[in-house]
């Protein structure tokens, strides 16, 4: 594994990648690596000829600076986790590699960030879109690979590749999760014991709700008997839970068939904001 720096280390890289046939995957990433991320990775391999990751966390997605300054940094762990998983490049540039000057523009995607994430974290999507795009230009996948777990994310990414016709086709691989749920998050290292058991309570709560739904219960029925169950898990405090249009994350108030629909959430575990979601209807 070659560990690049800067952008003219990754533009010297690629022009040592022979042949025009050669694909090249790209999982980006903000460290504090896991086995979420190494699925990211393995699903690269197998349709890539050539993989790139990058670690960086980027401070212009972070509308609470706290939030940032706590963000895990596992850098060693993460070299150890990645040295053995066939990744070709991995590319970890600082802040001022990726931001010699504050950038200027902004994007906005619309309604698509006016509603959960986007309503609870101002202008997080407007970082997202900017550093997606450098680190885009930077590596010039063919693919890029993201989790579901982000499912907005994922939908705001592939808003940001279709508006500006960025060549690269985006991945989204399935969330991973520990054995009783809890889906993968680098937040979690954050988590007490206590507090981790009391976050499995989002799990439940999301497969409760898409076993309710799929039953035929209303909607608003259901959203009330989440409210109750999750009002007796001490120390978790919910922000959302919303039945969503998965492409576009429309809220919705009913199951409507022959479209995806997913269940988002987000909740604060003791001082830990966590997020969540389930398919209901792919």
């Amino acid at each position: 594994m070659n560990i690049l720096r800067t952008k003219e280390a990754v533009k010297s890289a690629l022009q040592n990648i022979s042949g025009p046939q050669r694909t090249v995957g790209f999982v980006p990433t903000m460290g504090a690596l896991h086995e979420g991320h190494l699925a990211l990775v393995e699903k690269a391999k197998e349709s890539s000829d050539v993989v790139f990751v990058s670690i960086f966390v980027n401070p212009t997605q972070f509308n609470n600076p706290d939030d940032f300054a706590k963000y895990p940094n596992t850098l060693d762990k993460d070299l150890d986790l990645l040295k053995n998983t066939g990744v070709d490049y991995l590319f970890i540039p600082d802040i001022q590699e990726i931001y010699p000057e504050k950038p200027m523009l902004s994007i906005d995607f619309g309604d698509l960030e006016r509603v959960l994430e986007g309503a609870f974290r101002p202008g997080h999507f407007n970082g997202v879109g900017i550093v997606v795009s450098k680190l885009l230009n930077i590596v010039k996948p063919h693919k890029a690979f993201f989790g579901q777990k982000d499912l907005q994310q994922v939908a705001v990414i592939k808003r940001l590749v279709a508006d500006l016709s960025f060549d690269v086709e985006i991945v989204v691989v399935p969330t991973v999760r520990e054995e009783d749920g809890l889906a993968l998050s680098s937040r979690n290292l954050r988590l007490s014991p206590t507090e981790r058991q009391s976050a499995l309570i989002l799990f439940k709560a999301l497969s409760f709700a898409k076993d309710e739904l799929l039953a035929g219960e209303p909607w608003l029925d259901v959203r009330e008997k989440i409210d109750e169950l999750i009002m007796t898990q001490i120390g978790v405090s919910l922000e959302y839970f919303e039945l969503v249009r998965s492409d576009n994350m429309k809220i919705l108030d009913k199951l409507e068939k022959n479209i995806p629909v997913s269940i988002c959430t987000a909740a604060y575990v003791g001082e830990v904001r966590l997020i969540d979601n389930i398919a209901v209807i792919d």
